[in-house]
């Protein structure tokens, strides 16, 4: 007996979709405003304002990743920050090594290994001098981890609150490890100070530009591939494990595999995106594996609405420009007005700002369907 279900339809009205390719086109144009443009002109896009956003599509990315094995299949993550440094430290690592003989000691190691009286990279860093080496390393880091942790955590059928405990748990003990000044990832300070990629001057206008225009192709490629994921029966599958995994096992799925699959592919996404933030912040360090930042992501996605795709993207970008605002006029009460943010959402906006544009979307169309005198139906 195959578990068969009726399409799914779309969370939105083509009308949303539509606005999402204009936004990305307007997103698009401001890197060629910020360039063509000079400082003072009405027209003019600051380079902070560039570096900001570039840094919010990378969360919205994680967010995205995250919706996946939560929003669509239940599987609630507080371990997706570990996911998201590492790829940030694969690309750090190239990027440390690019910045040559510049260092502070004048030394083909970096700074950091110098101080520490490394004679030689070990042997986990070989080859990352070369781009391509390291952009392996961000997919096959993430994804080998997240498909071994994965596969004997559910094959031994862990899941809800001691899921999301043990991933929180293995997060920790990184972050920890990853502190370590013996271990070869730059201890507290992490790695920083970079200078060049690909040969290009990092700093320069034209090199952040086209970070910010290729983290922009990436947000967009990701979420094209979750809805064509969600919105096939592979997709259909998710949810059945989501809302009825006993069910979905009757009648002869193996709901192992399924899941495998999207907390690996989510935790490939989650990599990528730290990869893209770590040229355009300056810096990759163990504090982004904290438990907080993986709950933070968490809220994100709650406060855009889990299982929408474009819901976590908003919340994203939303709980990052409060953040920002926050952190500069009162930056010692964020983490209340964080808490306060969740409690807020859970208690009035259960669907998150997604659902909250679904009814008033529902609520505009509903006078349209008014019966028609002559045949009784709707009109």
């Amino acid at each position: 007996m195959a578990f068969t279900a009726p399409p799914r339809p779309s969370l939105f009205p083509p009308a949303v979709w539509t606005g999402v390719l204009v936004g990305t086109a307007l997103l698009a144009l401001l890197p060629i405003l910020n360039l063509t443009f000079a400082d003072g002109s009405a027209l003019h896009v600051s380079s902070f304002t560039i570096a900001l956003l570039g840094k919010f599509m990378c969360f919205a990315i994680a967010a995205l990743a995250l919706d996946l094995v939560w929003g669509y299949t239940g599987i609630l993550s507080l371990g997706h920050g570990l996911f998201f440094a590492l790829g940030g430290y694969a690309h750090g690592m190239y990027l440390m090594r690019a910045i040559g003989r510049d260092g502070v000691y004048q030394s083909d190691l970096p700074d950091f290994m110098v101080f520490l009286d490394w004679k030689a990279y070990p042997w986990y860093w070989s080859f990352t001098d070369q781009f391509w080496y390291c952009m392996l390393l961000v997919v096959l880091v993430p994804g080998i981890l997240a498909f071994v942790f994965g596969f004997f955590a559910f094959r031994s059928r862990i899941k809800g609150v001691y899921f999301s405990i043990i991933t929180q748990a293995l997060t920790f003990a990184a972050m920890l490890l990853f502190f370590r000044n013996n271990t070869g990832f730059g201890g507290n300070n992490g790695f920083t100070d970079f200078k060049r990629i690909l040969g290009f001057t990092i700093t320069a206008p034209q090199t952040k530009a086209v970070l910010y225009l290729v983290t922009l192709a990436t947000l967009l490629g990701a979420l094209l591939l979750a809805r064509s994921i969600t919105q096939s029966k592979l997709g259909r599958v998710l949810t059945g494990i989501r809302d009825a995994e006993s069910r979905l096992m009757f009648v002869g799925y193996d709901p192992l595999w399924f899941k495998l699959f999207v907390w690996t592919l989510s935790a490939v996404l989650c990599g990528i995106a730290g990869a893209l933030y770590v040229p355009q912040v300056g810096i990759i360090n163990p504090s982004e594996m904290s438990p907080a930042n993986s709950i933070e992501m968490v809220i994100w996605v709650a406060t855009g609405g889990r299982g929408t795709l474009i819901g976590p993207i908003v919340g994203a970008g939303v709980v990052n420009g409060l953040k920002t605002w926050f952190t500069s006029v009162l930056p010692q009460y964020w983490l209340f007005a964080l808490g306060a943010i969740f409690v807020l959402v859970t208690l009035f906006l259960p669907q998150g700002i997604a659902g909250l544009v679904r009814k008033l979307w529902a609520k505009r169309a509903a006078p349209r369907a008014v019966a028609d005198p002559a045949t009784g139906g709707a009109s």
